[in-house]
């Protein structure tokens, strides 16, 4: 199936109602401004995914691989990023509040002027490399 084709019926399926995305592949897809909210998509593959600005509230993404995505501005707020690899991510102006990031990967993502009020930062592993207990 081509990414466009892709990502219009997956777009089709969550305005019908759908919410269960686990493991979907959505690789080097745009999804720019996208609202997700309540989407599972734990364990999905995301890298090099266009996120920039998607509304992600309360979204599960424990377990995703999102290396090298642009989630730039993306609105996270009380999500599931349990495990999640932001390797080389760009999570600028990106809201994380309230978000569990509990064991993700943000190794070399870009994190400048993202809003992590309140998050849960247990064994991260943070842009630089170092892991926070």
């Amino acid at each position: 199936m081509k990414r466009r084709q892709l990502v219009d019926n997956f777009v089709a399926q969550y305005a019908a109602g759908e919410r269960a995305f686990v493991k979907i592949d959505l690789s080097e897809t745009d999804l720019s401004g996208i609202n997700l909210t309540l989407a599972d998509l734990q364990e999905a593959v995301l890298i090099w995914a266009n996120l920039q600005d998607a509304s992600l509230y309360h979204v599960n993404l424990s377990g995703a691989k999102l290396r090298h995505a642009n989630l730039k501005g993306a609105k996270l707020r009380s999500a599931n990023l349990q495990g999640a690899d932001f390797l080389n991510a760009d999570l600028s102006d990106a809201d994380l509040s309230w978000s569990n990031l509990r064991g993700a990967n943000l190794t070399g993502a870009n994190l400048s002027e993202a809003n992590l009020q309140n998050a849960i930062l247990e064994n991260v592993i943070m842009p630089d490399g170092t892991l926070l207990d």
